[in-house]
């Protein structure tokens, strides 16, 4: 029997290539807002801050369902960084003490809440250089554990 695509959770058929494929998407639209100058703190850095988490939260998706986590699994982590990130050191994702710290203190704050309903509470958002080293940082490391050759800098 034929299943009703509305029956299914968005990115339940999605492989990991292709989730690795949408996080670079967005950690190039970061980068691009990065170089328009988005670098002023004000509610205008925003977008780029929703990208960046975003494209984070899909790089470590994309490596969980790349060394064989459950979609659903994944999912429920909801927009956990820290679990996200616990779950890859797991599954052999090492990254630098500094950016796992930083990717705890970014779950702590709720800075993905924060960016999308209140970006005026710029106190708790994360300064724009270490989200953007964050970024590249895990792009760089997820990348190369996937054996994928569009590593991003």
């Amino acid at each position: 029997m034929h299943q009703n695509v509305t029956d299914q959770y968005p990115g339940d058929n999605a492989t990991a290539g292709q989730i690795l494929d949408l996080a670079g998407a967005y950690h190039d639209a970061a980068q691009r807002l990065w170089e328009d100058g988005c670098r002023k703190h004000t509610i205008a850095r925003a977008p780029l801050h929703l990208a960046a988490i975003h494209a984070i939260e899909l790089y470590l998706s994309a490596l969980l369902l790349h060394k064989g986590t459950e979609a659903a699994k994944v999912r429920s982590l909801k927009h956990c960084l820290q679990d996200r990130a616990d779950q890859a050191k797991q599954a052999g994702l090492q990254l630098r003490t500094n950016t796992h710290a930083h990717l705890v203190s970014m779950s702590d704050n709720r800075e993905y809440l924060v960016v999308r309903y209140e970006p005026e509470l710029q106190t708790v958002m994360s300064n724009i250089t270490r989200l953007m080293a964050t970024l590249n940082e895990v792009s760089k490391k997820v990348n190369l554990q996937m054996g994928d050759s569009k590593v991003r800098l």
